[in-house]
């Protein structure tokens, strides 16, 4: 039995391409030993009650209409979850070299698009290394699941709740609540009421289309095969929300000026100037009613946030951020990309590169935050030590940030096409100075 493609994951099937493959990678790392047989376990009795990780993909007869899913007869778990080629000894740097590699290798398209690898006796511990494609869900969905193979985590549900009722929801900008959406979730997939749900989103997409090009700087250019992973030390999220009270913003506007700032220094860095330019992050916002948080496939939409890296001192970065921020909560703009998302899943493939390619120029970086545990939790009797994720840049973007909070501490991650950013980290040096310049200035503020 085959089940039909819903539009908007077959967008994110058909964004697939040898030089940006369409695959949210993770790393967890945990702080004792975990045998390849026990995660096998864990893995059976949480992530296959959802059919999509048992399912691979049948692609439309002749090119035409949408792929399907389908059962697959030969499903062997030794396939997906594996032993990491690791050898004794191996630290940070060698797991990002594996993630690295990983980056540029295709899933297999006549399995199940996902796999498990887990790295034992890493650093006295064990780090596991998670691929799943992103027609399967979201990262926040994907997140989700993952952190379901926690001690005492509730099992998510693997089929959607129905209700029938007008329902209050929010959708999330890097971690925050925005309020004010209302709909009728029962048929989230059709067009027209998703036109209905969000007034004013038709002007706001032509905004988007009318909007320029981002500036060519050395963080775009022609995309190869090979691929960097790179995550950062951990902060402290005090810090974070400490300079947020002293200047009357969120973690989430700290953040982004970070990283404003970061992309700044990594520019001077190689010479170039940016005087006066903004860059635009693209932004993932989760379209979820509250009560759908693990559900797989895609629902979110995208807003574009432009980052001041031409403005030269961070504080008046951290505001203009502040600023613009609060302006997009009250946007319709992730609304009307997801219409056009779903549109695309369907559209011939001339329109869809054309559409593709027009929202790759408006931005620079794929930007995703997700809020994590608040308390440390454990795999298998092992605590989660440290976890990043990194979303693909879809549209041919060479840089894509994920910001991860989990158990008072952040971390950044950076997912880099190598022939444009071959050295990530000079971004994560260029976002640590960052945030110790704005410590800086929260002590002067202070005093």
């Amino acid at each position: 039995m085959r089940t039909p493609f819903r539009p908007v994951d077959a967008s994110w099937l058909r964004m697939d391409d040898p030089v940006n493959l369409m695959v949210v990678t993770g790393v967890l790392v945990l702080d004792a030993p975990v045998s390849l047989s026990r995660l096998r376990e864990l893995v059976e009795q949480r992530l296959l009650r959802f059919a999509r990780f048992r399912s691979r993909v049948v692609p439309p007869f002749a090119g035409v209409g949408l792929p399907s899913w389908e059962l697959d007869p030969d499903f062997d778990l030794a396939h997906h979850v594996r032993s990491a080629p690791l050898g004794a000894g191996a630290g940070a740097a060698e797991l990002q070299a594996f993630a690295s590699r990983l980056l540029s290798e295709p899933l297999p398209a006549n399995r199940p698009l996902w796999s498990i690898d887990v790295v034992e006796g890493y650093q006295g511990g064990t780090a596991i290394v998670s691929r799943i494609h992103h027609c399967i869900g979201d990262g926040l969905a994907l997140v989700h699941v993952l952190l379901s193979m926690a001690d005492g985590a509730s099992v998510p549900e693997s089929r959607p709740r129905k209700s029938r009722s007008l329902v209050s929801w929010g959708v999330t900008l890097g971690g925050e609540v925005v309020k004010g959406a209302r709909a009728v979730l029962a048929h989230p997939g059709r067009i027209g009421n998703l036109a209905r749900l969000a007034s004013g989103s038709a002007g706001s997409l032509v905004g988007l289309l009318a909007l320029r090009d981002d500036p060519r700087t050395a963080l775009k250019g022609e995309l190869g095969t090979e691929k960097r992973a790179a995550w950062s030390r951990p902060f402290d999220l005090d810090d974070m929300k400490a300079i947020g009270r002293a200047t009357g913003s969120t973690v989430n506007d700290v953040l982004m000026a970070a990283l404003a700032g970061a992309l700044r220094r990594y520019l001077e860095g190689l010479g170039e100037t940016p005087r006066g330019i903004d860059v635009r992050g693209v932004v993932p916002v989760n379209l979820r009613r509250p009560d759908a948080a693990g559900q797989l496939g895609n629902r979110f939409g995208l807003v574009f946030l432009e980052l001041p890296i031409g403005l030269e001192d961070p504080l008046d970065r951290l505001f203009e951020v502040r600023r613009r921020m609060r302006a997009l909560k009250g946007s319709p703009q992730a609304l009307a990309i997801y219409q056009v998302l779903w549109a695309m899943g369907a559209a011939p493939r001339t329109l869809f590169d054309l559409a593709l390619g027009i929202f790759a120029a408006k931005g620079t970086a794929v930007v995703t935050n997700v809020i994590g545990p608040r308390h440390e939790i454990a795999i298998a009797g092992a605590t989660l030590r440290e976890a990043m994720f990194w979303v693909p840049s879809a549209g041919r973007l060479a840089l894509g940030v994920s910001l991860l909070s989990y158990a008072g501490k952040v971390w950044i991650g950076l997912q880099c096409d190598a022939s444009v950013i071959p050295d990530p980290s000079g971004v994560l040096d260029g976002f640590a100075a960052e945030v110790d310049a704005l410590l800086d200035l929260r002590r002067q503020v202070s005093e």
